[in-house]
């Protein structure tokens, strides 16, 4: 049994909004100019639940854009993450999936490139994962090629699907079903107006907070025990269009992966968390001094936050492999606007 829509909503329908600062139109990344997403799901209504999200900036094909990873926590198999961190260039879109599918998964994201750039001889595909094991049969490692080129293919514009699709199909976090979630602010940095745009693939433990409201899910949810493991992972995606190079770009990123404190993360032994920053911005603009990066530090803390909770309250209850259920957020006026 897998519920499908179910009147889910986002963090901002139900009254929750985070920080003062606005968002951009779509209230996602995509409200970064040329950046688009694409979803495929695995969903066999029982033992697999999973799939891609691929991230395309549209500017890659002009070259590579200024990059940066931050490693919160190495437990991970983040492909292509090194050479990033070495020339601070991104050289292909971001993919995510689930952990043993990774590899299968870089592979098809290089046939994307070397489609895409006939004439080069090398490639680094960055592509990042969660273990979806609660709910997805892992082991059958069932993603394709044509899953992964699918969701590059068809990534678009406009507001991304959230919560059960795309690499967040099987995801569980802080002890909820959690899934894939999307945000954005607007902000003024430097003297010129700029978009922070983050989306998040949401599978890591700790108790749900909601403005600084804890909500454990074994009281919110009558007769539920906490689902072990609860999640283990996050991989954060934050798009700008202010102009940063790589070391500001990585103090971004760090940032990002602090918001996770503010919903609640446990920051496990075994929880991979990484976060990717890239900008946008063309080439030879002079980039943001550092002291007045705090904006864009507030963009991106706020925004991921909201990210987190829009993965999860978009995400609706799941039964999957072996039998184990996730449970959805309940719309709880107790913790709720």
């Amino acid at each position: 049994m897998h519920a499908h829509g179910g009147g889910r909503v986002r963090a901002r329908s139900l009254g929750v909004v985070i920080g003062a600062l606005p968002t951009g139109p779509l209230n996602a990344i995509t409200d970064v100019n040329g950046v688009l997403v694409g979803h495929t799901t695995v969903d066999d209504g029982a033992d697999l639940r999973t799939g891609v999200t691929a991230i395309v900036p549209e500017r890659l094909a002009e070259g590579g854009l200024p990059a940066a990873v931050h490693t919160g926590n190495g437990y991970g198999k983040l492909v292509g993450s090194t050479q990033v961190d070495e020339l601070g260039v991104l050289e292909s879109p971001v993919v995510l999936t689930a952990t043993l599918s990774v590899f299968r998964a870089a592979d098809a994201v290089l046939t994307y490139l070397m489609g895409r750039r006939p004439d080069g001889v090398s490639f680094n595909p960055l592509v990042g994962e969660t273990n979806d094991g609660f709910l997805s049969d892992i082991r059958r490692r069932p993603i394709t090629e044509r899953h992964v080129l699918d969701a590059l293919e068809g990534a678009s514009g406009g507001l991304p699907a959230e919560g059960c699709v795309g690499a967040g199909t099987g995801t569980t976090a802080l002890g909820f079903k959690a899934g894939v979630g999307t945000s954005s602010r607007r902000v003024t940095a430097g003297g010129s107006e700029a978009t922070v745009g983050a989306l998040a693939q949401a599978n890591f433990g700790g108790v749900l907070t909601v403005r600084g409201v804890p909500v454990p899910v074994e009281e919110v949810v009558p007769g539920v025990r906490r689902p072990e493991p609860p999640g283990n992972s996050c991989m954060i995606v934050v798009a700008t269009d202010a102009p940063l190079d790589a070391r500001r770009l990585g103090r971004l990123a760090r940032r990002a992966v602090f918001a996770m404190g503010r919903v609640g993360a446990s920051y496990a032994q075994g929880s991979g968390d990484y976060a990717i920053a890239f900008s946008t911005a063309p080439p030879g603009v002079p980039a943001v001094p550092d002291a007045a990066l705090d904006p864009l530090f507030a963009a991106v803390m706020d925004a991921v936050e909201e990210a987190l909770l829009n993965s999860l309250f978009m995400a609706t209850t799941t039964t999957g492999f072996a039998g184990r259920t996730a449970h959805a957020v309940p719309y709880d006026r107790r913790f709720l606007g």
